[in-house]
């Protein structure tokens, strides 16, 4: 089956900033896929460029087998996009905004209502509200309705979460999952590293570079046995503590405890009794399950070195 987004070596720079560094990835047909990375890492550059607002520099990007420059028009009637920021107009309606964007698109609110009515319930509620006085979870839902109303085959969707509460951003990738189940394709950006779990496969990229692509699970298995919690009362001397031991290869805050990445050589009974020697006397080190967090900790610390 040929793949609804197919993307190969895309550049993209803005003067001196190599804001997309040779990426390649493709999402399959029906498929939550995640790119997942910090603030800058290019996210939106990428999402810029499947959308057709601009350009890539060189490169290959297609979307449902159409090339992102030269079928431009025809891709924009076929996708849903949601930006990083929210782009609707804050000084009209729910309603008026849900029926400006079905009118772009030469349909009615109305007829495809059913699509959207599992995000739009709680919208319906007060359909005059300015959309510039709704909550941070109310405007993405009201953006994701906006983006939904043509039936897009595919979903473009730039941290939608960002800067929304827990719950909201719980119930938004309810939704996505739903959204998902109908068969659209969906393409999802996040700097949340819990959320790659939502995702059936995710690219994480830093600093315009793709880094590694999989299942979150596939990846994370990658981490090897060699990741251990360590707790004491002082976690700040025994975070410096661990960084000069011997067989310590990185050591960062993870929660409430750290996380010592150790060598093939690294004993965390040794590595115990030397900090209990240093004064740490109720220091515990233990293994630890890893996660796409520390995953991410892993790569971006070798790309540099």
């Amino acid at each position: 089956m040929n793949p609804v987004i197919a993307v190969e070596g895309l550049c993209k720079s803005y003067g001196s900033l190599q804001a997309v560094d040779d990426v390649s990835f493709e999402v399959r047909q029906g498929e939550m896929f995640g790119l997942i990375g910090p603030d800058g890492a290019g996210k939106s550059t990428i999402y810029r460029i499947l959308a057709t607002i601009t350009s890539p520099d060189s490169g290959k990007a297609e979307v449902l087998g159409m090339d992102v420059t030269r079928d431009y028009r025809r891709i924009r009637t076929r996708i849903g996009y949601m930006p990083d920021r929210f782009s609707l107009y804050q000084d009209l309606s729910i309603m008026e905004n849900l029926n400006f964007f079905a009118s772009i698109f030469g349909v009615s609110v109305k007829a495809n209502y059913d699509l959207i009515a599992p995000v739009f319930g709680q919208l319906e509620k007060f359909p005059h509200r300015k959309a510039g006085a709704l909550s941070g979870g109310m405007k993405q839902k009201l953006a994701l309705c906006c983006a939904l109303i043509h039936r897009p085959e595919i979903l473009l969707l730039d941290e939608p979460t960002t800067g929304v509460d827990a719950v909201s951003r719980s119930e938004f990738w309810d939704m996505l999952a739903t959204l998902k189940d109908q068969g659209i394709s969906i393409l999802v950006s996040t700097s949340y590293m819990d959320e790659a779990t939502r995702c059936e496969r995710i690219s994480i990229i830093d600093k315009g570079r793709l880094l590694d692509t999989g299942t979150p699970a596939g990846l994370t298995s990658r981490l090897g046995e060699n990741l251990y919690n360590a707790v004491a009362r002082d976690m700040f001397g025994l975070l410096n503590r661990l960084r000069a031991l011997p067989g310590v290869e990185d050591c960062y805050t993870f929660g409430a405890t750290l996380h010592v990445v150790g060598n093939d050589g690294f004993d965390p009974g040794e590595a115990e009794q030397r900090l209990r020697s240093d004064g740490l006397a109720d220091v515990r080190i233990y293994p630890a399950t890893g996660d796409i967090e520390d995953l991410f900790i892993k790569l971006t610390t070798r790309q540099r070195q």
